[in-house]
């Protein structure tokens, strides 16, 4: 048997972490909205921008496609490509912003469920066939923030 003295040499790996950081850096570098980028790609801002955080994946070409855009290495494109690994906070978010939605769904979560249920029945919106925007809406008041999500409604099985 022969001895093997050489080490196996294996890619370096990037992380998601370090894909997303990476990206806001160079975003920071040129001055770019999420707007610009998922146009630039062709894909929506919501997705564009969950897809960086890590959250969602984007096909090889359009992860190929903000590689290019944003001046980053190949890694990249392969890890943006990647199914993620969707991991959700065990604790409640302190961050302001994050930590509202957790209030509007843990106020309101139960009444969205049994409106759902009262429009479509015994079933669920889908996270999966789902579209969101997000957008700044002008109002006497003071400016507003608007949601929309919209997702396929998704009917349990009667067995």
């Amino acid at each position: 048997m022969k001895e093997i003295n050489s080490p196996v040499l294996l890619p370096s790996l990037l992380s998601m972490s370090e894909v997303t950081d990476a990206i806001m850096a160079r975003k920071r570098a040129l001055n770019l909205s999420w707007e610009v980028i998922s146009k630039t790609i062709g894909m929506s801002e919501v997705f564009t921008t969950s897809a960086c955080l890590g959250m969602n994946s984007l096909p090889k070409e359009k992860a190929d496609l903000l590689v290019e855009l944003l001046d980053l290495p190949e890694d990249v494109s392969i890890v943006l490509a990647e199914c993620p690994n969707k991991v959700f906070p065990q604790t409640v978010p302190t961050d302001p912003c994050i930590y509202r939605f957790h209030e509007i769904v843990g106020v309101y979560g139960e009444t969205l469920k049994a409106l759902i249920h009262e429009k479509g029945g015994d079933g669920i919106m889908s996270a999966i066939d789902f579209e969101m925007s997000v957008e700044k809406v002008p109002n006497p008041k003071g400016d507003r923030i608007e949601v929309k999500m919209s997702g396929k409604f998704l009917s349990y099985n009667q067995w």
